[in-house]
C-alpha cells in the first residue's frame, strides 16, 4: 500500500530533477550564448578597427589558438548577467576555451549529455597548456567527465603538462624541490627555517605543529635562549647563532568605520576596510587599548556636508569624503573598493565638470575606462546613487544596497 507521504516525497523528487534537466539545459544556452557574443567582438589584430591598447584593446581571455575579443564587451555581458566583471569574464573565456580547444567537452554540453558548470572546471584547468596538451586532457576528460573528481583533474592536468610541455614540468619541478616552508616542532630541540624572520615565526607558533611559507634559510634554530639587552626589564629573544636582530614590525594601518549608536554599545558592530569584515566596539577598543598599537585619529567627515574645490586636482579631504561616501566603485555589479579606484569627473572636466562630491565617483581602472573611451554612461541621482546606460542602452541603478537592472525584460515570440 502507498501512503500519501510515499506519493508526495515522489513527487518532490520529479520535480526538483525537471528543475535540474532545465537548469542544465538553461546554462548550455548561456554558454553557447557567451561564445557567440565572443565571436561578434573577436578581434583580429591589435589594429583592426582603430581599437586602440590605451582604450578598448583585445584580449587573450582563453588558452593558445584561440581568438582575442574585445576587452569591453565582457563588462556589457557581465552586467546584462548581473555578474562581477570578473565573472562574466570567466564566463566568456570558458565558453570560448571549451569550443576552440576542447571540442569533445563542448559537444557533450550542448548534447546535455554533460552539465556546463563540470564542463567548465575542466576548461579553467586548461587555459594555461598548450594546445597538444588541451587537446589530451579534452580526449580523455570526455569519456569519463560526469564523474571524474577534482584529483583526478588535477593528476590529468599534470600528465599533459609533463607529456607535451617539458620544459614547464621541469620549472614545475624546480618551484617544488625549492621547499618554501617551514616545520617547527615544540617536542624536538631545533627548528627547521625557511624564512627571513625567525624570531617572529617563533613568537607565533604557540600551537604545536605548523607549516608556514617562506626564504630557505638553510639552518637549523638552537632552541635556547640568547639574553639580550633592552635596559630595564630585559628579556630573552629566540635567535639563530650569530644571526642579525630581527627587522622592526611592519606597520599596519586598518580603516575602522563605527557609527554614532555604535560607539557606545560594546556590541554593536562596526567595518573593517581590507579586509572587509564586521566586528564589534568591544574588539576595536580592544586593539586600540594594546601598548603595540599605535592610534591615530584623523578628523571626522561629515558626508552631509558639501565640497566644492576649483581645481582639477581632487584634494585629499574630498578624495577621502568620496571613497567613505561609496565605498567602492560605483559601476554595475563591481565590488572592487573605492579606496583602490580612481576619482572620476562623472562630467569631464574639459567639458565643464565640477570639483566637488556631487561631481565625482570612484571608479575601478578598467570602469573608468571604459565610460571615457567608449559608450557607457553615467549620471549621479543623488550622493551615493547612480544611473548607468551600457552602449547596448541596458540601464542599471547603483546605489548602497547593490545593483538594479532597469532593462525591461526580454518578452517571448508569440507561440515560443
Amino acid at each position: 500500500m502507498t501512503s500519501t507521504a510515499t506519493l508526495d516525497a515522489a513527487a518532490v523528487l520529479a520535480s526538483v530533477r525537471r528543475d535540474r534537466a532545465e537548469a542544465d539545459a538553461a546554462e548550455a544556452r548561456i554558454l553557447a550564448g557567451a561564445l557567440e557574443w565572443a565571436h561578434i567582438h573577436e578581434v583580429v589584430s591589435l589594429d583592426e578597427g582603430g581599437v586602440a591598447t590605451w582604450g578598448d584593446s583585445p584580449v587573450p581571455i582563453a588558452g593558445e589558438g584561440a581568438p582575442l575579443v574585445s576587452e569591453f564587451c565582457l563588462l556589457e555581458i557581465a552586467a546584462a548577467l548581473g555578474l562581477t566583471p570578473e565573472a562574466g569574464r570567466y564566463l566568456v573565456a570558458h565558453a570560448v576555451e571549451l569550443f576552440h580547444r576542447l571540442p569533445r567537452l563542448w559537444e557533450r554540453v550542448q548534447s546535455s549529455s554533460l552539465p556546463a558548470w563540470r564542463a567548465r572546471r575542466v576548461a579553467d584547468k586548461t587555459i594555461a597548456l598548450s594546445p597538444e596538451a588541451a587537446a589530451f586532457v579534452d580526449a580523455q576528460v570526455a569519456r569519463y567527465a560526469p564523474r571524474i573528481g577534482n584529483a583526478a583533474l588535477d593528476r590529468l592536468v599534470d600528465e599533459a603538462i609533463a607529456r607535451f610541455m617539458p620544459e614547464a614540468a621541469a620549472e614545475m619541478a624546480e618551484r617544488a624541490a625549492d621547499g618554501r616552508h617551514v616545520t617547527i616542532n615544540h617536542q624536538q630541540a631545533s627548528a627547521q627555517a625557511d624564512v627571513a624572520d625567525p624570531a617572529e615565526i617563533l613568537g607565533g607558533a604557540k600551537r604545536g605543529r605548523e607549516s608556514l611559507p617562506g626564504r630557505r634559510l638553510g639552518t637549523c634554530l638552537s632552541h635556547h635562549r640568547r639574553p639580550i639587552s633592552r635596559g630595564p626589564g630585559a628579556g630573552f629573544e629566540m635567535r639563530p647563532e650569530g644571526a642579525p636582530p630581527p627587522p622592526a614590525r611592519r606597520q599596519v594601518v586598518l580603516y575602522v568605520h563605527l557609527s554614532e549608536r555604535a560607539v557606545g554599545e560594546p556590541h554593536g558592530v562596526g567595518r573593517v576596510e581590507s579586509p572587509n569584515i564586521l566586528v564589534t566596539a568591544g574588539q576595536i577598543a580592544a586593539w586600540c587599548g594594546a601598548p603595540e598599537t599605535q592610534v591615530i585619529v584623523r578628523p571626522v567627515i561629515d558626508l552631509n556636508q558639501h565640497v566644492s574645490v576649483e581645481s582639477y586636482e581632487i584634494p585629499e579631504r574630498l578624495r577621502e569624503h568620496v571613497i567613505l561616501r561609496d565605498l567602492g566603485c560605483v559601476a554595475p555589479f563591481c565590488a572592487k573598493r573605492a579606496r583602490q579606484a580612481d576619482i572620476d569627473h562623472i562630467l569631464e572636466w574639459i567639458l565643464g565638470g565640477c570639483t566637488d562630491d556631487v561631481t565625482l565617483a570612484p571608479l575601478c581602472r578598467k570602469h573608468h575606462r571604459a565610460k571615457t573611451f567608449s559608450a557607457w554612461t553615467y549620471t549621479m541621482l543623488q550622493p551615493g546613487s547612480y544611473l548607468w546606460r551600457s552602449p547596448m542602452n541596458h540601464v542599471y541603478r547603483r546605489d548602497g544596497t547593490g545593483t538594479r537592472d532597469l532593462t525591461p525584460r526580454p518578452v517571448d515570440p508569440p507561440g515560443g
